[in-house]
């Protein structure tokens, strides 16, 4: 399979690499600073553009695009919510997500078994008051996900939210050896999930919330 990454370079993007490659996947890794194809920037539609007609010259499909550009911003109360950090999560939340799913939704057509992935937090369904520009930012990539997933329905391909609390890695546990983590989704086992998504029919995963936390 052609597995491409977004978001690459930091610790989960590594673990879901690892994870194809080591069962005999090609994976591109794309990241703003580096990548298996030089940096590329998420935020300039026609680089991303650019990008999919690349692995479309060389590859003719693509069989998964995981989409793990990330950020977080939040504040102590509600009252302090700085629309900045919104503008900036607006950005790495929904922006690339919106280049890279119009860019790509062609290729997985292409696809036998295609899948489109992304992240998201249980905060999107459960709000707290200082972390409203985060929730809302999780909650609108949700909604563009699931409308990617709708315009996929009667293909082979399929769109899913996965929800996790938050996420934990090896460099974090080593940060904080006596951090307990609870709740938090290792980023391998997230990469397990990942992959698990091939084995169930697409039309039973598509448009769906996997909640990862239970």
């Amino acid at each position: 399979m052609i597995i491409l990454v977004t978001g690459g370079a930091g610790p989960t993007g590594q673990a879901v690499s690892d994870y194809f490659r080591k069962n005999g996947h090609t994976v591109i890794s794309v990241d703003k600073d580096g990548g298996d194809l030089g940096g590329v920037d998420l935020l300039d539609r026609a680089a991303v553009q650019e990008l999919a007609e690349r692995v479309d010259r060389v590859h003719g499909r693509v069989d998964g695009v995981v989409h793990l550009v990330g950020g977080w911003r939040g504040s102590k109360t509600f009252a302090e919510t700085r629309l900045e950090d919104w503008d900036l999560l607006h950005d790495l939340l929904i922006r690339t997500l919106q280049h890279v799913s119009l860019a790509f939704e062609p290729l997985l057509r292409k696809s036998g078994n295609g899948r489109f992935v992304i992240v998201s937090a249980k905060a999107a369904e459960r709000p707290g008051a200082g972390g409203a520009a985060y929730s809302a930012a999780k909650a609108a990539a949700e909604a563009w996900t699931l409308s990617l997933a709708d315009a996929l329905r009667g293909t082979p391909a399929a769109a899913t939210v996965l929800v996790v609390k938050a996420l934990v890695n090896d460099a974090m546990r080593a940060e904080k050896p006596e951090g307990k983590f609870p709740g938090f989704t290792d980023v391998r086992d997230l990469a397990a999930a990942i992959g698990g998504l091939y084995d169930r029919p697409a039309d039973e995963i598509n448009g769906t919330r996997l909640d990862l936390t239970t």
